[in-house]
């Protein structure tokens, strides 16, 4: 019966990129965030719990790549798509909204990739899939309060396309990037994670979602010490593929 928790967790992740995806195509970008972030925290929980429980199961493992394929594949990809909608493209560039999903076509890739990639047992090798998704899922909430007045900035269809390259290209990039999951609570070995875990919390309460892509360029730049050799190895989690 242990086995069935997991996953139901996973369900509940697939759920909230379902509902996500239903209040983006309304224009209800804001809701549709907040829903990415409940996907996120269950996407964390799943393997957490498996690890916890000790159970394992290849359904599990495919469970969790299809929904993590709908959440953080799907979702941004329209995200950015009704971003690009926003912005007034003249008729003949209409088509570049669609590009938007570029997102979702390298997510794709990366899911594939990680459930065959047997070096990606104990760190990533490219952006995971939440990490893009909440950089994307942060830029409504950011223009919902235009706390910094980057509502221009933001609402840049050259930025917005710039901005959908670059993460496709992370996602699948050869870019060593250390795991955020626990194997203990102890400081040794979990060094780089605590520092991550309070800088971000920083971020976020100071900048509030304007602090979220920039807590992502800092997962980036604190996984650097650990391209030549991570001293933070973690188990392989079963049931979590980023």
């Amino acid at each position: 019966m242990k086995r069935h928790i997991p996953n139901a967790v996973t369900c509940l992740n697939l759920l909230c990129g379902c509902l996500a995806l239903t209040f983006i195509f309304r224009g209800e970008l804001v809701l549709g965030a907040y829903l990415v972030g409940a996907a996120a925290i269950a996407d964390f929980f799943d393997g957490l719990l498996a690890r916890a429980l000790r159970v394992s199961t290849p359904i599990g493992k495919d469970l969790d790549s299809l929904a993590d394929m709908v959440s953080f594949g799907v979702v941004p990809g329209a995200i950015m798509y009704k971003l690009l909608e926003q912005v007034g493209l003249p008729a003949s560039l209409q088509l570049l909204g669609g590009l938007g999903f570029t997102i979702s076509i390298f997510s794709a890739l990366r899911l594939a990739k990680f459930n065959n990639d047997t070096r990606q047992s104990t760190s990533f090798i490219g952006l995971p899939t939440p990490a893009c998704t909440l950089v994307v899922a942060s830029l409504p909430l950011i223009l919902a309060t235009n706390e910094f007045e980057l509502h221009n900035f933001i609402l840049n269809p050259w930025l917005l396309l710039g901005l959908t390259f670059l993460l496709s290209g992370l996602l699948v990039a050869e870019l060593p990037l250390f795991a955020l999951k626990f194997k203990n609570l102890r400081w040794l070995g979990n060094r780089r994670r605590f520092t991550f875990m309070a800088l971000t919390l920083v971020l976020v309460g100071t900048l509030r979602a304007a602090g979220i892509p920039v807590a992502v360029l800092l997962y980036v730049l604190l996984s650097v010490p650990g391209r030549v050799r991570s001293r933070d190895p973690l188990e392989p989690n079963p049931v979590a593929p980023q």
